[in-house]
């Protein structure tokens, strides 16, 4: 191919593809090809072929660009240009051609930004070039060895430290991706894009505060900036100044009415103040605006109390149909079209829907069933009673943490909106912070090695899980408003209690527990923000259900009476009497305004923030039963006995 032997290339090719038909560097090899032999209908069959195996692959998207280019349709290759960027910022022969295609369009301002990514990238060492490619494409294992490589000889270069950060990211090494970008940001503090990098590591760490500081000093460079402004936004929304975040985006919105992204994030932001009129209105003027803006259509779809019209489900059809839809924007369609059919009672379309968009989104993630129950398997045969006989009792003696745990969609954001009306109890969220400090424990030396966690718990001295449970407290203080008590509704939780019981010894554990069909067909049909990738299969969650199940059974043997289980069912049937059976778990008094939760004014960021914002309803538990002919797959992962739990 490199030698110009474009037809014997292709011969060879297609052997490979025989032997492998869904290799990702062959059909991409024969896709080169077909367009040097201008065979533009194959190599665009073997791109979109590719394109659904690998829907992140930014070369494909260039080589879509070149071929449209040639075809004499610019729009079209602008936009495929774009797409390979943003999956891979480092092919500059993309960002090239967007600067060729916009300056012939007369877009002088454009082009100059598109060739200054692309004198960026030719002026940067080859080796971090190579580095950005391989993270682009998945390849962490590689980009992490090369990118050591690079930096044991440039411990200084803030690029090399920028790029480390990122595949701590990805591996979810967060801490090391913080200290990293903190150090660059300290020796190239005019490098904008160092601090967006860093305003997202410390987001998912959920360190706002800092976060909110970094957004504040590039607003402050330039104020008008709507890149500022829009991360300043999203910011304030996190520390919970939603009226300055709406200021903000209003500021955007005078600029660039028509932007659908802004328009989708004003509306979140209204959705979580409870404000759903003017939510549903921001999101359809960025359905407006942008017809195949699929956050907007999913946002109104995850409302939960939001009904399309017939010209609306029309209108996502025809964009879910189209062969230029972006892969993400595809994933929010099918899902909010699997809501629509629902809402509607067509639940064969609905199941097709949401099948599909959980395919989609299979693609993407890593998760593996088989490594999970291993995961699961090591808690439970390494956290033994003999550990809690020798290590129960040290750790940090505050009693304020509530942890609510169990699987998402199981009612867990109910119990927290009961206990965070009461007067002693501060509702925070689903907070990070006993899944990084698993990760801390692990004592890896590189970020790919394989955790001693949780075998390092027998390790540990009195003075180690102490300090770990107090700085727990301390470092999820920003999350409460003064009480003496707080919740903490990370669901995956369960998957740590031995760890929670022994650094905070005296912590309330509630098992917020939902029958198996009807709590793994809900999360199925839920796209979630981030995590939660055992979600997105039939099989995966009826695993995952199964495992969480041992798992606390696990937990009850060898910490008897220390975890409430709350079944959703019973709340669902006799709120008062499971209410008052959650406060005497907790020592709390009872109060009315735990039994009138859906009075309480607060934030809620989660999937059911609409919901507990009414009285309980009865007619979600069943739902699950309108789908039951196509779920034979989670019933055989699950099994009878919890099929019929």
């Amino acid at each position: 191919m490199y030698a110009g032997d474009f037809a014997g290339a292709l011969a060879l090719i297609d052997a490979a593809i025989s032997e492998e038909p869904d290799s990702i560097e062959a059909l991409y090899m024969r896709a080169v090809c077909q367009r040097y032999l201008k065979d533009a209908d194959a190599a665009l069959a073997d791109l979109q072929q590719l394109k659904t195996l690998a829907p992140e692959f930014g070369r494909a998207y260039q080589e879509e660009g070149h071929l449209h280019r040639e075809a004499g349709a610019l729009e079209r290759a602008l936009q495929a240009y774009r797409r390979a960027c943003q999956f891979n910022p480092a092919l500059i022969a993309s960002w090239k051609a967007q600067a060729a295609i916009l300056s012939s369009l007369g877009r002088s301002a454009e082009a100059e930004q598109a060739m200054a990514q692309a004198k960026r990238l030719e002026a940067l060492p080859k080796d971090l070039v190579a580095v950005t490619h391989l993270l682009s494409e998945g390849k962490l294992m590689k980009a992490e060895q090369l990118c050591r490589a690079y930096m044991q000889k440039n411990p200084r270069d803030t690029e090399g430290m920028r790029l480390l950060a990122e595949i701590g990211n990805r591996f979810g090494v967060l801490e090391d991706a913080d200290f990293l970008l903190a150090t660059a940001v300290e020796l190239d503090p005019e490098n904008i894009q160092l601090r967006l990098d860093f305003i997202q590591v410390l987001r998912k760490r959920q360190k706002f505060a800092a976060a909110l500081e970094q957004a504040r000093t590039l607003y402050d460079r330039d104020p008008a900036n709507p890149l500022f402004q829009s991360h300043l936004a999203i910011e304030s929304m996190q520390t919970g100044a939603y009226d300055r975040a709406l200021e903000l985006f209003e500021s955007i919105l005078e600029k660039l009415p028509s932007d659908a992204a802004t328009l989708t994030s004003r509306g979140h932001a209204l959705k979580t103040l409870g404000e759903q009129e003017k939510a549903v209105a921001s999101y359809k003027a960025a359905t407006a605006a942008r017809a195949d803006h699929g956050d907007a259509w999913y946002a109104l779809a995850n409302l939960k109390t939001y009904s399309f019209s017939d010209d609306e489900l029309a209108a996502m059809r025809t964009q879910e149909a189209g062969s230029d839809l972006a892969f993400q924007d595809r994933i929010y369609l099918c899902f909010a079209l699997g809501k629509a059919y629902e809402d509607r009672g067509e639940y064969e379309n609905a199941f097709r829907y949401y099948e599909r968009g959980n395919d989609l989104k299979r693609v993407q993630t890593r998760y593996t069933s088989e490594q999970m129950e291993d995961e699961l398997a090591a808690q439970a045969g390494i956290c033994t009673a003999d550990l809690f006989t020798a290590q129960l009792g040290k750790g940090c003696p505050a009693p304020d943490p509530i942890f609510i745990v169990g699987l998402p969609r199981a009612g867990s954001t109910l119990i927290e909106q009961i206990l965070a009306s009461h007067s002693q109890v501060d509702g925070t969220l689903e907070l990070p912070n006993i899944l990084a400090l698993s990760h801390r424990l692990r004592g890896r030396k590189r970020v790919s090695d394989k955790s001693r966690y949780p075998q390092i718990l027998h390790e540990l001295d009195a003075g180690q899980l102490r300090s770990l449970g107090e700085d727990y407290i301390e470092n999820t203080r920003i999350h409460r408003q003064g009480a003496p008590f707080f919740t903490d509704k990370m669901p995956n939780n369960f998957r740590h209690i031995g760890l929670i019981k022994l650094i905070l010894p005296n912590a309330k554990i509630i098992d917020a527990r939902r029958g198996a069909m009807a709590c793994c067909f809900s999360g199925f049909k839920q796209l979630f923000a981030e995590g939660q990738e055992f979600t997105y299969g039939l099989d995966e969650i009826g695993r995952y259900y199964k495992g969480y199940v041992d798992l606390m059974d696990h937990w009850d043997g060898v910490l008897p009476g220390q975890i409430l289980r709350v079944h959703h069912e019973e709340v669902v049937e006799d709120l008062e009497t499971q209410v008052r059976r959650i406060l005497d778990f907790c020592g709390l008094p009872f109060e009315q305004a735990c039994i009138d939760f859906h009075k309480t004014k607060r934030a809620v960021r989660t999937a059911s923030s609409e919901q507990v914002r009414q009285p309980i309803y009865k007619d979600g538990v069943e739902q699950w039963r309108h789908f039951e002919p196509w779920l034979d797959p989670l019933k055989a992962a699950l099994g009878p006995d919890l099929v019929n739990t």
